[in-house]
């Protein structure tokens, strides 16, 4: 199995975004529970929204510029089992056109 990073992108806040009422984000998070149990014992970090992001040059900092909000880890077989845990992944139909990025995670030599 390897470590997969999905790294969650929205074009506003995940504060921004949260349903007011209390029914509406209950079904919200029902759907991502949804998909956390379609992940099953793939799920090595449920994860949680991001904010304030700050980025760190040699020159010093600045806030971050990225339209990233959130991310998960999940083990899968390969590749294309972590891209098949993307399809209908309840972040694709958040307003706005909201992307999701799947990264594999890479051995570090000597660790």
């Amino acid at each position: 199995m390897s470590k997969f990073l999905f790294i969650y992108h929205a074009p506003t806040t995940p504060a921004e975004n949260t349903p007011t009422d209390p029914a509406e984000m209950e079904a919200v998070m029902g759907q991502w529970m949804e998909w956390a149990g379609r992940v099953g014992e793939g799920m090595v970090d449920f994860g949680t929204p991001l904010a304030d992001g700050v980025r760190v040059t040699p020159e010093g900092s600045s806030p971050a510029t990225s339209d990233v909000v959130g991310y998960s880890i999940i083990e899968a077989a390969d590749q294309q089992a972590a891209l098949a845990l993307a399809e209908g992944h309840p972040h694709l139909n958040m307003p706005g056109g909201c992307t999701i990025e799947i990264h594999a995670a890479q051995p570090v030599p000597g660790m």
